[in-house]
């Protein structure tokens, strides 16, 4: 499936007029990028490998205090869906260095203070089948609430108010994932079918040697996606970052099939 990219920004950097961007299309296994564009105004710009060796971060060294950018892009995903409820998972001696580290808690996701919650409720199923069914419970469980999570929200925060946005529905799905011994990770994506359109998040888990996306809002399939970033949480693969405060002024987000 071919998708069209098409992202405006402006912002208001106040003090050191640096950003740092992570919004251009990732070459990736899976996708293959037959176009793109970014102009960032008057940008000296600095490009830097991102995490895990997924795609590009972009430092932008602005002239002044104003950031205007546009990015286009046309992107042909050519994997297919896998259903992983029928994938297995791969001991834990036998992991490779790309996928240990996504066991592990981090900032947002406090997988550690999941392990009894999981064993309890998921207990009974393994590999793909049990991240499957982590999946469907928060699907079920959670309720799409734009704005009724923030930067500071966490995992513990999530299983408790059981609302969010698609961050939030990753930071989930990583923790219990992870809490069941399956390596998962953040990433961030472009799906025609988010609403309302805007920057989107899915979780990657790693069964049968590969990462498999997983959409627990429903939002997106794997075949439907187009790769940004990965990471252990939102903290690794915010689309901007910058020194100081930054104030929005105007944006807008479309993803349309081509």
């Amino acid at each position: 499936m071919q998708i069209d990219i098409d992202i405006a920004m402006q912002y208001q950097v106040f003090g050191d007029p640096t950003a740092l961007l992570t919004i251009e299309a990732a070459h990736y296994p899976g996708q293959i990028i037959q176009s793109q564009f970014i102009d960032i105004a008057g940008a000296t710009v600095t490009r830097i490998q991102g995490e895990s060796g997924v795609g590009q971060r972009i430092w932008a060294h602005l002239p002044n205090e104003n950031l205007s950018l546009r990015y286009t892009a046309r992107v042909d995903v050519t994997r297919c869906n896998t259903d992983i409820s029928y994938l297995s998972a791969a001991p834990t001696h036998t992991l490779p260095s790309e996928a240990i580290g996504y066991l592990r808690p981090s900032r947002y996701c406090q997988s550690d203070m999941f392990p009894a919650f999981v064993s309890r409720r998921f207990g009974h199923l393994e590999g793909g089948a049990r991240v499957a069914a982590i999946r469907d419970w928060v699907q079920a469980e959670m309720s799409y609430v734009p704005e009724a999570s923030g930067p500071a929200t966490t995992v513990l925060d999530t299983f408790a108010a059981r609302e969010g946005v698609c961050r939030d529905y990753v930071h989930m799905v990583c923790a219990l994932v992870r809490a069941a011994g399956i390596p998962a990770r953040y990433a961030s994506v472009y799906g025609p079918d988010v609403t309302p359109p805007d920057f989107h998040a899915v979780a990657q888990v790693w069964l049968e040697g590969d990462w498999h996306m997983v959409d627990a809002t429903g939002m997106g399939n794997s075949d439907a996606m187009a790769m940004i970033a990965v990471g252990r949480d939102a903290c690794d693969v915010a689309f901007m970052e910058t020194p100081g405060p930054a104030m929005l002024i105007a944006q807008s987000v479309r993803v349309t099939p081509a």
